[in-house]
């Protein structure tokens, strides 16, 4: 069974090389989708994948890596089928 969620991360998201790092992450965890940032400062993503894959990926998303200062996720239903992890350009 696999599930899907958007995400819209805020804080001190762009140029802490967030969407390079969350590529990695969901290789490991085995996470389809896309990441990208936003004009508005934020990272937005869609992950699909096994149900604990997508909450350990969550929980990844709260903190980003070291540079990073999330300051919010908000989380909704996700949608589309995907083959693998990409980062798209920002719209």
């Amino acid at each position: 069974m696999s599930i899907s969620h958007h995400l819209r991360v805020y804080g001190h998201v762009q140029g802490v090389f967030f969407r390079e790092s969350m590529c990695r992450k969901a290789q490991v965890l085995g996470i389809t989708g896309w990441v990208r940032n936003c004009r508005d400062g934020t990272v937005e993503a869609m992950i699909q994948g096994a149900p604990e894959a997508v909450s350990a990926m969550i929980e990844w998303v709260r903190t980003g890596p070291e540079p990073a200062r999330v300051e919010g996720v908000e989380i909704s239903a996700g949608s589309g089928e995907y083959t693998d992890f990409e980062r798209l350009n920002t719209p």
